[in-house]
């Protein structure tokens, strides 16, 4: 019977040292911080330069500008027009344009954008035209038609990039199309050019994030050069303030001007040249993520 107390005091002795020692060997442990299963992340301002794409929609106020010439030979000049003022064509145009943005990295930007007009006219010029070896008569009612469009893709690398701030220079490459025509109605004749090509551009493009809704950004492309008796320019400048009305969608007001010659100057081609500034308030609407 002794030894049954005995055999029973030893079990509770060790229950009871097991309940108080901890659950590992060794001194206790001072208590681990919580770890989370994710690392947590840094909280980002949404803005132009956080965005990784953009879609804008623009309506487009524009005055026109166009002075053009066709001659009958590189000895021969036609008549320099006023395209507005001479043939009739309109002098304003309202139009929607689309531009897509797309951030490939966080320093690489890749920019596409277009803009084409499509005028016509007619009118009795007050004055004898020479036009691509035909003579229009003073008096004669001419029916024109001019259509320019111009595609471009812009690369940008930001050597300047922070919080508030992005600056970025590359290259960008403008394919153009210009298609002239002019018909005398009075004498059943006409006359007709037409050109496309593709136009490289330096491009700087810089955006200022003045605060958690509101941005001002601004770009410009130039370039002006001459290759075998063809001189050609082009300038694309644009600016305007924006609103982050939530952190995908932005409204804004902007201004945008382009401005393109050419001049052929070979026998081997119709000679000939224009001149085109499109310059214009903007209202827009942006989505990005």
């Amino acid at each position: 019977m002794r030894v049954v107390f005995v055999l029973i005091a030893a079990l509770f002795a060790g229950e009871a040292s097991v309940a108080a020692e901890p659950d590992s060997a060794g001194p206790p442990q001072p208590n681990a911080p919580a770890r989370h299963p994710y690392p947590k992340q840094k909280h980002v301002r949404a803005s132009p330069i956080t965005d990784h794409f953009a879609l804008r929609g623009t309506f487009f106020a524009a005055q026109l500008n166009t002075t053009l010439h066709l001659d009958s030979s590189v000895t021969a000049p036609g008549t320099l027009l006023n395209a507005e003022h001479d043939l009739g064509l309109k002098g304003h145009l309202n139009q929607g344009r689309m531009e897509l943005i797309f951030r490939l990295h966080e320093r690489h930007r890749l920019r596409v954008d277009y803009f084409g007009s499509d005028r016509d006219g007619d009118r009795a010029i007050g004055q004898n035209i020479l036009f691509g070896g035909h003579t229009f008569m003073s008096g004669d009612l001419v029916q024109s038609d001019l259509q320019y469009s111009m595609l471009g893709f812009t690369y940008t690398y930001s050597v300047i990039r922070t919080e508030r701030f992005e600056l970025g220079a590359g290259l960008g490459v403008h394919l153009l199309q210009a298609d002239a025509r002019g018909t005398d109605v009075t004498l059943q004749q006409n006359a007709e050019s037409s050109g496309v090509g593709a136009f490289p551009t330096p491009a700087l493009d810089g955006t200022w994030a003045i605060s958690q809704r509101f941005a001002w950004t601004a770009r410009a492309q130039y370039l002006s050069a001459t290759v075998h008796g063809i001189t050609g320019a082009l300038g694309d400048y644009h600016t305007d303030l924006q609103y982050r009305w939530t952190p995908n969608f932005e409204i804004g007001l902007g201004y945008e001007e382009i401005r393109a010659q050419l001049s052929v100057q070979r026998s081997s081609t119709t000679p000939g040249g224009f001149t085109l500034s499109v310059k214009g308030p903007e209202l827009f609407l942006r989505a990005s993520f």
